[in-house]
């Protein structure tokens, strides 16, 4: 992949209409300066002054924080959040962002808002500390009513769409958006709209769409306690691409990446080398979102393979956030690579 094709490729992102459907969560970082550490008068336990709060979409938001980074002009959210505060702070990030339409994003005061608060230490001439995370989440399955309007709302759309991003962030099933009625709903998709899906529970029960994961995760889905080498992985890979009769992308961290089509072939990627300190928070996210821009503006998978490990070498490289990486920030590490 070189800055010239990758342009070429580019270019079309403009024009996409990509629609997310998962779990969207707000991602709250409370900046702490220890230099103000004080205990408190009533219990005597230290006390942790945060001198910033700042905010963004994440998980399914951390998808879509790529591709608004990458340029697509039309990205449609089918989601829910709670009405709280966290809920509305996160539609008003979600608002704020360029080509976001929320028409179909539901507030329903029959869920909590997904909310990850990060504590970060900051010091001066030092990465940020992350200190135990402060998480909201619905432990109850999603009401029926919030489930249907979901599942409407993804048949309504998905023939005017380039491309769909199936994103499932809960630890529960049934607790979030991908629901088993929705996952249902995806099997009339045609096949000729690109639908990636990525779900840290695994993809065991989903219908055959282009399966985006790890090693571990493959390993799981298929059986296996893990896989050792890369041939193993990209045996397994190949044969659940014949399996399904759609892609497979599996990403290895420091291995790159191994694709595999429903015609048997494989093909590999290389990850770029570490530049320094990294947080690979986000990386994942960035490759599902570069992978299905690309495969939805024309691009072979090696190549979307290509632009993908590009865009995470430069996503793990931002410390303390968890962030995306632009078509010129692309360009530019194509070119030095």
């Amino acid at each position: 992949m070189n800055s010239t094709r990758f342009q070429e490729i580019s270019d079309r992102y403009q024009k996409l209409r990509i629609a997310i459907v998962g779990d969207f969560c707000l991602d709250r970082y409370l900046e702490i300066d220890p230099t103000l550490a004080e205990d408190s008068i009533e219990t005597g336990l230290p006390v942790y002054n945060v001198t910033r709060v700042r905010s963004q979409p994440g998980a399914a938001g951390t998808v879509l924080n790529n591709l608004v980074a990458l340029g697509v002009g039309d990205i449609q959210l089918i989601g829910f959040c709670g009405e709280d505060g966290e809920g509305y702070e996160l539609r008003c990030a979600l608002a704020a962002l360029p080509g976001v339409c929320l028409d179909h994003f539901i507030a329903t005061p029959l869920r909590r808002t997904f909310t990850y608060c990060k504590p970060l230490i900051m010091e001066a001439g030092k990465p940020p500390r992350e200190l135990n995370r402060l998480d909201s989440k619905n432990w109850t399955p999603t009401p029926p009513e919030v489930v249907k309007r979901l599942v409407d709302s993804l048949q309504n759309i998905a023939l005017y769409m380039d491309a769909i991003i199936v994103m499932d962030q809960v630890d529960i099933a049934e607790t979030g958006v991908i629901t088993k009625d929705l996952l249902d709903a995806l099997r009339s998709i045609p096949e000729g709209i690109p639908l990636l899906a990525d779900s840290r529970r695994g993809l065991q029960e989903y219908p055959p769409v282009i399966f985006k994961m790890n090693a571990a995760e493959l390993a799981s889905l298929t059986g296996e306690k893990e896989y050792q080498s890369v041939d193993q992985v990209k045996e397994a890979a190949v044969q659940l691409a014949n399996k399904n009769q759609r892609e497979v992308v599996i990403t290895m961290a420091e291995r790159g990446f191994v694709g595999a089509l429903p015609n048997g072939e494989i093909t590999t990627v290389p990850a770029l080398s570490v530049r320094g300190e990294i947080d690979i928070v986000g990386a994942g996210d960035s490759v599902t979102a570069n992978i299905a821009a690309a495969l939805a503006s024309g691009s072979s998978l090696h190549e979307a393979m290509q632009i993908a490990a590009v865009a995470s070498s430069h996503v793990i490289h931002q410390l303390g956030t968890t962030g995306t990486a632009s078509v010129e920030q692309i360009v530019q590490l194509l070119r030095r690579v």
